[in-house]
């Protein structure tokens, strides 16, 4: 059976969560795997691994059921305040405190609570450290890698759904979904934003908000398929938005032979780690070293059914590559828009294609000469412009004048992207396509 804290949601939110049966695994949960079919050889290691620790399997398989309590029991005052308001006071709370939002409903103190009740495993100067080292990537690889590194969240069929159905994803909700994302993480970058009352705590908190709105406006319709679907954006969903880039970092240094963090690297990790709780992850989906971070999230894929659907996969990543994300008519501006989306392209065949140029085009994806091209000038800005600031952030005296340049820019990015509001409205939903008949289920036992 699921854990005591994943079957209390069913009396603890009944709005959400009462008519869903607990009884048995959906259909998005794989409990079919074969090792000897993965690729690369140390891909089948880690798996083989993860498969050998039975407590490992069963905390991603609780997850995989699991929503956001505080915040979820906040979304259920929908009916009474309207989500409007709920956004409102949340937003009141993070900026003013607590005691400013007249009238607070209980579960709005109980959520802000939560994410003020920072752990004793969290060390904030780390943080701020760790936040430091991010304005790298963030200033320098994220301007031109955002479309498609956005594009990993609807590449499976289950785990894409939601955004289909809250209608999101199309001609300029797409950029808009593309720049809150971006807007997300590079805010939360910027120096001691996720303190408390500074934006990136602000931030972390209305996006929690957002999904927990989509759960209960999709839960409530009656058209969400629990048994092949399970709950709409679990916690196990949120993993590779908050983790992916530790987790490339600790593959890569377990597959150097280290299972040891750099300091420069511990400060990153934790700079993570601290952002996902704020974002309402517990500390057992986030590892402290390489070894139980490839652990976590090797575990929570080999959960995941791998199933690509082009009418709800398909339509989200041609909707993401179509839209244009950037505007601006200066020479710079035009040279800028036309790496980036030769870039995009190449990211999505290197990252979610195998590298064949053939699956993306099955797409819809086009790549072409003039996208090589592209690439190639890409990549050489990219790499120039990161290598020089890593040198420089080395360099005694040098590192501060490098930090503030960074953080200029990425103030400039966030003018970019935009005002993020992170909200979402049921009026627009289109509440299509989770309401097919699911295969088989496996009942747990």
């Amino acid at each position: 059976m699921f854990s005591s804290d994943v079957l209390e949601q069913k009396t603890l939110i009944p709005d959400i969560y009462g008519a869903v049966d607990f009884g048995q695994l959906p259909e998005r949960y794989n409990t079919d795997i074969d090792i000897n079919k993965m690729k690369p050889s140390r891909h089948r290691d880690y798996s083989q691994r993860v498969l050998e620790n039975p407590e490992l399997v069963e905390r991603i398989r609780n997850y995989t059921m699991m929503g956001d309590k505080v915040s979820d029991a906040y979304a259920a005052l929908i009916p009474d305040y309207g989500f409007r308001s709920l956004v409102t006071m949340l937003e009141q709370a993070c900026d003013h405190g607590m005691e400013s939002v007249e009238d607070a409903p209980e579960e709005l103190i109980a959520f802000i609570r939560a994410m003020e009740a920072t752990p004793a495993w969290v060390d904030m100067a780390m943080v701020e450290e760790g936040a430091k080292h991010e304005r790298i990537p963030l200033g320098t690889i994220s301007p031109f890698a955002i479309r498609g590194a956005f594009i990993a969240t609807f590449m499976n069929k289950y785990t894409a759904l939601p955004m289909t159905m809250t209608g999101t994803l199309t001609d300029d909700k797409s950029v808009r979904r593309v720049f809150e994302t971006a807007s997300f993480f590079t805010a939360t970058a910027m120096p001691r934003a996720m303190e408390r009352f500074n934006p990136g705590f602000k931030a972390a908190a209305k996006v929690r908000l957002m999904h927990s709105m989509v759960r209960f406006n999709i839960m409530r319709t009656g058209k969400w398929d629990v048994s092949t679907y399970g709950i709409p954006i679990p916690q196990v969903d949120q993993m590779p938005a908050g983790l992916i880039g530790i987790f490339l970092l600790s593959y890569k240094l377990l597959a150097q032979g280290r299972n040891d963090f750099t300091p420069a690297e511990r400060a990153r990790v934790e700079m993570a780690r601290y952002r996902c709780f704020l974002l309402g992850l517990p500390e057992e989906l986030l590892g402290e070293t390489p070894q139980e971070i490839v652990d976590l999230m090797t575990a929570r894929t080999l959960s995941l059914r791998e199933t690509y659907d082009d009418e709800t996969c398909g339509e989200l990543v041609r909707g993401t590559m179509d839209a244009e994300l950037f505007t601006e008519s200066s020479i710079t501006g035009r040279f800028h828009r036309w790496m980036e989306r030769g870039f995009s392209k190449y990211f999505l065949i290197q990252n979610f294609c195998e590298g064949k140029v053939a699956r993306a085009e099955a797409m819809g994806v086009h790549y072409r000469f003039n996208d090589k091209v592209a690439t190639a000038c890409a990549m050489a800005t990219i790499v120039g412009s990161s290598n020089l600031c890593a040198l420089g952030m080395k360099i005694p005296g040098i590192a501060k004048v490098v930090d503030r340049s960074l953080t200029r820019k990425l103030g400039r990015l966030l003018q970019t992207y935009g005002h993020a509001d992170f909200i979402t409205d049921a009026s627009e939903y289109k509440l299509v396509g989770a309401t097919q008949t699911p295969s088989a289920s496996t009942s747990i036992t």
